[in-house]
């Protein structure tokens, strides 16, 4: 039996659990961007001779993030698109996503620039893998790609940086600071609305859309993204808080959207609790810190 969906007489290609609904490809497509052009809005006004980077990787969601948000602005050409892609040095991994990344910039015709951990940091992911450190990979990773990303955005100009961050993303990134009782970090989750001195603000317009939801888009729009997992990623302690949450979602739809929903309740009060902190210029690099040395500068001279 075709099931139709719930705006015409089409067959539907999905079934949206979290509010009961079925849609053919097109009306999911429509409900899709609808709500990231909300969400980009309520960043406020683009003005002309903006210039907007779109963090890209190659996988579905940067990918998408970029496609998107090029149908946004297109239209603008007072608005100026960078594409920028941190290659952290991952063999069979990194170099094949970046060939995808370059295709995309390519078709749509996007600037694209590429910073690398060892140009700006002095080894590889694969290098510091080697070393076994008890902080692990995803830490040194995630702090040395903000760096690059900052520091190729401030060089290019960018006033916004978009993230392919979504819905599943962020709901496991407020449990993780909830259960670690890190309220400050909490506070300072992006999209960031309040621009910090030295660093650019984020923009996340998935960050309400479920990762599958991303995936079908991607293969409903034909975007070519590449599919693979970080090799590193089995060993992240975010893995357990995806399964929590995955379980929590298959039990009760709707409970990632809960999640954030709730956060969104509470950020304001957050803010005004943990208010930002006056950030000083590292004494090494010169990078916003609240400390006197960065925490790029503190985990390079372990590596180097």
């Amino acid at each position: 039996m075709t099931i139709s969906c719930i705006k015409c007489r089409k067959p539907s290609v999905t079934f949206i659990r979290y509010n009961g609904t079925h849609l053919c490809k097109n009306h999911f497509i429509e409900y899709f961007e609808r709500r990231i052009k909300k969400d980009v809005k309520k960043h406020g006004k683009t003005n002309d001779n903006s210039k907007i980077g779109v963090a890209v990787s190659g996988g579905k969601d940067s990918t998408v993030a970029l496609h998107v948000i090029n149908d946004i602005f297109s239209q603008r050409p007072a608005v100026f698109l960078y594409a920028i892609t941190v290659d952290e040095g991952i063999k069979g991994y990194r170099d094949i996503s970046i060939k995808t990344a370059r295709k995309n910039c390519s078709l749509l015709d996007i600037e694209h620039h590429i910073i690398s951990f060892k140009e700006a940091i002095g080894k590889t992911m694969d290098d510091i893998a080697k070393m076994h450190y008890e902080l692990g990979e995803c830490t040194h990773c995630g702090v040395f790609r903000r760096f690059c990303l900052n520091t190729k955005t401030k060089e290019l100009g960018i006033d916004r940086l978009v993230t392919g961050h979504n819905l599943d993303d962020m709901s496991q990134s407020i449990l993780m600071n909830f259960v670690g009782g890190d309220m400050q970090k909490l506070a300072r989750l992006g999209p960031h609305l309040k621009i910090q001195p030295g660093l650019v603000p984020r923009v996340m317009p998935l960050r309400t859309i479920p990762e599958k939801e991303v995936m079908l888009y991607a293969l409903l729009k034909n975007i070519d993204f590449h599919n693979a997992d970080c090799p590193y990623s089995t060993r992240a302690l975010r893995r357990y808080f995806r399964e929590i949450i995955d379980t929590l979602e298959y039990n009760n739809p709707g409970t990632r959207h809960s999640i954030i929903n709730s956060y969104e309740s509470i950020k304001d009060l957050l803010f005004q609790r943990y208010p930002p902190v006056n950030l000083n210029q590292c004494k090494k690099c010169g990078e916003p810190t609240s400390q006197i040395v960065c925490k790029t500068c503190i985990l390079k001279e372990k590596i180097l």
